[in-house]
């Protein structure tokens, strides 16, 4: 049997925590009341009897049994499937550790599915808490908890990105050129935003969607709360949006200097071999075993070492004013 957390509610107030699963349909049976169940990582005969009980759908517990559901909201008859992601950013490991969070949302009870501990409970419940006074409304101020809970995390990972690639954006321009150990993590990191965004993303039309009034899902005084969770996933799908493009705009920095870098360093072997190549010229003519100017006399011997050393010395003042060396 999988972990499960219980809590029934009657009119607004909490009234027990962790009560057996069976006695849901007692609770239920009573009016005024609605209950919430968490299942931790359940297998399918966690989920069965409480599938008969509420009259869950077969593809909502395919999707919420089943791997890497994407961010979607699923009406049925009974009930609505949604299914979320908690995310948060390890900068240490440049990765984004990722729960999947599902729910079956009824306007009596409240169903959440955690594939793993991720996600800790225990500051959902504490949300909850913090505000009694809208427990009246029913699920929709739990649903609105936990939307709200998972939303702000994303706020937190937007903070990490943000001060991994200022510090990236600066490191650039040192003298010093990335190591493949940092260039691999670089790497990482830009993959860890791209699926980061990618499960942000869709939130963004699956709360829309909550929020239809047509669909009558959300109670209307709770509906500033959800435009609000709303307006903070545009915050961070635009964040998003703003750090890929801040990524490859560094890329392309990077390639133009790493350009520039060889440039210089190929200015510079260049005038080092047009500076050496005076004296190999000079003695390399003198070394011929025939005759010339000054051949066998001591001024001759002067005038190449001479010759040698003003060639030289001018090319690399004209260099060095052309900041070659």
């Amino acid at each position: 049997m999988a972990a499960a957390h219980t809590r029934v509610y009657c009119n607004g107030t909490l009234e027990v925590s962790d009560f057996p699963l069976e006695d849901v349909s007692n609770h239920l049976a009573r009016p005024d009341t609605f209950v919430w169940v968490d299942f931790l990582n359940p297998d399918r005969a966690d989920l069965e009897q409480l599938a008969v009980e509420l009259d869950l759908h077969e593809l909502a517990v395919d999707d919420a049994l089943g791997p890497h559901q994407r961010p979607k909201l699923d009406r049925y008859d009974t009930h609505l499937f949604l299914a979320s992601h908690w995310l948060a950013v390890d900068p240490a490991a440049a990765d984004v550790r990722e729960t999947e969070v599902d729910a079956f949302v009824h306007a009596r009870w409240l169903v959440t599915v955690r594939k793993d501990a991720g996600f800790d409970v225990n500051v959902l419940t504490r949300r909850w808490d913090q505000s009694p006074h809208l427990g009246r409304l029913g699920v929709s101020f739990l649903l609105y908890g936990l939307l709200d809970v998972i939303v702000d995390d994303y706020f937190d990972a937007v903070a990490v990105f943000d001060d991994y690639y200022d510090e990236v954006s600066e490191g650039i321009f040192a003298e010093r050129p990335l190591t493949p150990v940092e260039q691999r993590r670089w790497f990482l990191m830009r993959q860890a935003l791209v699926r980061f965004h990618r499960l942000v993303v869709p939130m963004r039309e699956a709360v829309s969607s909550l929020m239809r009034r047509e669909h009558g899902a959300v109670s209307e005084e709770l509906y500033p709360y959800y435009q609000d969770v709303y307006d903070h996933i545009l915050r961070v799908t635009e964040s998003t949006d703003a750090l890929r493009d801040l990524v490859g705009t560094i890329v392309e920095t990077n390639l133009s200097l790493r350009d520039y870098r060889q440039n210089l360093i190929m200015k510079q072997v260049t005038s080092w071999a047009a500076i050496i190549a005076v004296p190999t010229l000079i003695t390399g003519f003198y070394g011929m075993n025939v005759p010339y100017p000054g051949f066998a006399e001591v001024w001759g011997a002067w005038a190449s070492i001479g010759l040698t050393a003003g060639l030289s010395l001018g090319l690399y003042v004209l260099f060095r004013r052309k900041e070659w060396l």
